[in-house]
Order: C-alpha cells, then sequence, then structure tokens
C-alpha cells in the first residue's frame, strides 16, 4: 500500500509546499506524510465505510501538518502583525457591522496598502495551521488538529466521523460573514479544490491577488473563531 499511495504523498506535499516559504523542503514534507501514511494504513477500519484513500490524506496533511508546527518557520514578527490584523478585522466590522475591505483594515492598523499587502504576502502559507488552535474536541474540550478543509467538507466523507456538528455549524456561520469575493474564493479553493491560479482565471484576477484574498480571509476567520475558542 505504501507504493500505491506514495504519489498521493508527493502531490500533497508539492501542494503544501507551494503555499509555505521555499526554506522548508519538500522532502522534508514528503517524509512526514509517509509517516501518516504509515499511520493511516495502521488505525484504518474498514467498518467505518471510509475510502482508505480519503482517510490516508487526512492522516498525511496531518503529519505534514505536524512537521511544519516543529519547525515554527512563520516569524515571530509575521504573527505579531497578523495578530494585529485580526484585532483590526474583528474592531472594523463591528463598528462597520459589514465585511471591511483592505482599505478599511489598514487604516485601522494604521498602515498604508502597500504595507498592508505587504503584510498579507509575508503571511503566505499560514492558512495551513492557523486554525488548528480555534477548534475545540467536543469530548474533551481540548485542541484539535484537524485542518479547515476537513472541517467544512465534513458532509459526505471522514470528518462527518470526526467533526461535530457544533463546530460545523460555527465554521458555517463565520463564513456568512465574509464578503461575496471572500466566500467564492474559499468555496473554490477547498470545495472545489481549485489552485490559486485556476480560481484567478475565473474570477479574472491575478494569482497574487487571490493569494491576498485568501490569506486575508483565513486570517478573519481566525480572527472570529478565536471567540468560539474562548467561549
Amino acid at each position: 500500500m505504501i507504493i500505491e499511495y506514495a504519489p498521493l504523498v508527493k502531490l500533497l506535499a508539492n501542494r503544501m509546499a507551494m503555499r509555505i516559504p521555499p526554506s522548508v523542503s519538500v522532502d522534508d514534507l514528503a517524509s512526514a506524510g509517509i509517516m501518516g501514511l504509515l499511520d493511516a494504513i495502521d488505525r484504518f477500519d474498514p467498518s467505518r465505510k471510509v475510502k482508505f484513500k480519503t482517510y490516508a490524506e487526512f492522516r498525511i496533511r496531518g503529519a505534514m501538518l505536524d512537521e511544519l508546527r516543529s519547525l515554527d518557520w512563520v516569524p515571530r514578527s509575521t504573527r505579531k502583525k497578523i495578530h494585529q490584523m485580526e484585532k483590526a478585522i474583528i474592531a472594523t466590522e463591528g463598528r462597520l457591522n459589514r465585511p471591511a475591505d483592505d482599505s478599511e483594515i489598514a487604516k485601522e492598523m494604521g498602515v498604508d496598502l502597500d504595507t498592508y499587502y505587504d503584510i498579507l504576502n509575508t503571511a503566505k502559507g499560514i492558512d495551513l495551521f492557523s486554525l488548528d488552535g480555534y477548534i475545540k474536541n467536543d469530548k474533551d474540550n481540548s485542541d484539535s488538529k484537524r485542518t479547515f478543509k476537513n472541517l467544512i467538507q465534513a458532509d459526505g466523507n471522514p470528518g462527518e466521523q470526526v467533526m461535530t456538528f457544533e463546530v460545523r455549524q460555527v465554521i458555517v456561520e463565520v463564513i456568512k460573514t465574509l464578503s461575496k469575493k471572500e466566500q467564492m474564493v474559499i468555496s473554490l479553493y477547498y470545495y472545489d479544490e481549485l489552485t490559486l491560479k485556476e480560481i484567478g482565471e475565473v474570477m479574472e484576477l491575478t494569482e497574487s491577488r487571490i493569494s491576498q484574498i485568501h490569506t486575508k480571509t483565513i486570517i478573519k476567520l481566525r480572527a472570529k473563531l478565536r471567540l468560539y475558542h474562548e467561549m
């Protein structure tokens, strides 16, 4: 089974590598992914009526995310700026009672638009696990390591086995607070599994602009899910 699913590991590693700095080795991600595949083989339970490939992808991604966490590749300065952006989003949208645009968020942060976009570009890839710490386990209230993709694709796949209805409802309600453009990016990226380049072609925007929208959207979700986490 390892040989059969090795191409899947390589595919997931390459996809993940596209969203993180080049300092992170694709080979390291692939090695972690192989460990996730072995874990999937060991833990797979056919009686749960879940396809092995789908379950394996879940475990492979999780192992790669754990590898990234151990590397702690996101600079502290970037984390600080992301936290400032989170607070600016909550403050601005709370005041306006609608989705805030880039200029409004930048103004709240006290920076110009060029600096704001630089922050988004620097934060590229933070979406890979930035939401994990804000999703609670329904049984013991502990932090979950499940990915955002698993959360919003819950119906009809292993997410139905491992995610709670309550958490999915929180995600749905938070997504409703996004702008139409942000919702479209989330839908095309996580539901339809289009690449950022393909989404750009659909929306007639550049790949870099779609990347900025995607990063901002994840930061928005992260900020709003913090409230759920702290309940």
